[in-house]
């Protein structure tokens, strides 16, 4: 094989902050090459002087050994080298060729050529194994899974050469990842080049060629090898210190700790069916599952997000009122939502705003907003959460996801929130700032909060709970003590469907 895109030295700053400090990266013909990193390590950076958004202040790329410095996304596209971002840059209104070929449609004195378009996409579909879907189906209406394989192949409309994708698995489950990797493992066999980022360190071992790791905005390993590189080594590189999965212990038996939730028969007709569960003052309880059973659509519905066909909830025993967010926040309810960017922050406003947002009363007078108490009390909750870096009127969306999701924490303890739904805590979250959060949410329930957790991380569930809630296409089939299932147990139920 040989080097199609070699970075050498190349530095990016912006005002007050150097976020690239001499990176460099090679990347060969038709290999996975992993690119590592903890969040605001300088990941998203990188990929943004690659494919055009920035560009360097200083270093050299070199693309198919020319030195290139593209100006545009569409100058990088043209070259052939293609970004797919974790949020889709779709348009669901559009169909699936529509998608592939959009701005650079088939046509003929202004008018698309429809039917060659679509032949086209298909035959794009085909190449990458997934003839079944149709050219000319909605793009809002496929799955996750199917949606990112419409982005690859859009890359390939345009010839790519090199397709950098950030954390493509983070929204799929097991199944997709297996079908996902065969799509890459087909598209490196036909020369393709991946640039493969993701913060699920047991995926790079299985797609992954070689290996680079960026800490701090630097490069500190090179071409590792992805299959025999141990994982300890690696996450030593990424955060500079060794680093475990260590869930924090419970802080003991429930016992007769006060009932704060209990939903009894809670259903959605085509969602989930007859799930009833509790939870104590203190008691973080978890729902695993594969992604589509149901998990998201039970807290929104507790939540209040979604009105439930029947069954009820009670908070300190009284009903809640269904179909109502208002009705929940108001009884001391919290949601972190699984898309933090689109659902839990408003990514164009400071940090302290984002914080207060929920509480905005308490920092009002006489209708006016009194800024200098809100950003105080907003301060003064995220030096407690470590919120980095500490600086209150810094824009949300350019934290790191980890310090975002902190964000979203703040929010819920600055109102007070006496039960906190989490859904995907840790997702887009780097192994350091993943350890953060389990203190905290420890920490949280050890102070009398009750934790309702969702993650498609089945140790994550059974390490951090206390009560574990196994759901299998939207029916609950086991419920029990976490400490008393293991993992393997857990996929045989989710898997199986066996009622235990």
């Amino acid at each position: 094989m040989s080097a199609l895109l070699t970075v050498s030295g190349v530095v990016k700053e912006f005002p007050g902050v150097r976020a690239l400090d001499g990176v460099d990266l090679e990347v060969e013909t038709g290999e996975v090459h992993c690119l590592l990193g903890q969040n605001g390590a300088g990941k998203s950076t990188l990929i943004k002087v690659l494919s055009g958004a920035h560009t360097a202040d200083a270093g050299e790329i070199r693309w198919k050994e020319k030195v290139v410095a593209f100006p545009t996304p569409i100058a990088a596209l043209r070259a052939g080298l293609a970004t797919i971002y974790q949020e889709l840059d779709l348009v669901d209104g559009l169909s699936v060729a529509g998608n592939i070929f959009l701005g650079h449609e088939p046509s003929t004195a202004g008018f698309s050529r429809r039917g060659e378009m679509n032949a086209a996409a298909a035959a794009l579909l085909d190449r990458l194994g997934h003839g079944e879907i149709a050219p000319g189906r909605e793009v809002g209406t496929l799955s996750a899974a199917g949606k990112q394989v419409v982005s690859m192949a859009r890359a390939l409309s345009h010839h790519a050469e090199l397709i950098i994708m950030d954390e493509p698995s983070a929204v799929l489950d097991g199944g997709e990842v297996e079908n996902l990797f065969r799509v890459m493992r087909q598209l490196t066999a036909e020369g393709v080049a991946v640039i493969y980022i993701s913060h699920r360190l047991d995926e790079i071992r299985v797609i992954g060629d070689r290996v680079t790791v960026l800490k701090d905005g630097r490069t500190v390993a090179v071409a590792l090898p992805a299959k025999s590189t141990p994982t300890a080594d690696v996450v030593r590189l990424m955060t500079g210190r060794n680093v475990e999965y260590a869930f924090p212990r419970s802080g003991g038996p429930v016992g007769d700790r006060r009932e704060l939730l209990r939903a009894e028969g809670l259903t959605r007709k085509g969602e989930f069916s007859d799930v009833s569960f509790t939870v104590h003052s203190g008691e973080i309880i978890g729902l695993a599952g594969l992604v589509g059973s149901g998990r998201s659509e039970i807290v929104e519905t507790v939540y209040g997000a979604r009105k439930a066909d029947a069954g009820r909830v009670f908070v300190d025993g009284k009903p809640l009122r269904s179909g109502s967010v208002g009705a929940a926040i108001r009884a001391g309810m919290g949601l972190a939502p699984e898309e933090r960017k689109s659902q839990g922050l408003l990514l164009f406003e400071p940090v302290y705003r984002n914080v207060s947002v929920s509480s905005l009363r308490r920092f009002s007078r006489f209708g006016f907003i009194v800024t200098a108490r809100e950003l105080a009390e907003a301060a003064k909750i995220t030096k407690e959460l470590d919120v980095r870096p500490p600086d209150p009127r810094r824009v949300v969306r350019t934290l790191s996801g980890g310090n975002q999701q902190k964000v979203v924490l703040a929010r819920w303890l600055l109102r007070g929130c006496r039960l906190l739904i989490l859904d995907e805590p840790t997702r887009g979250v780097d192994v350091g700032a993943r350890t953060e959060i389990y203190r905290l949410i420890r920490a949280l329930a050890d102070s009398g909060v009750g934790v309702l957790l969702v993650s498609s991380e089945i140790p994550e569930v059974l390490g951090l709970s206390d009560r574990v809630l196994v759901l299998r296409e939207g029916r609950v089939m086991h419920e029990g003590d976490a400490h008393e299932i293991d993992e393997s147990r857990v996929l045989d139920l989710v898997m199986e469907g066996a009622v235990a």
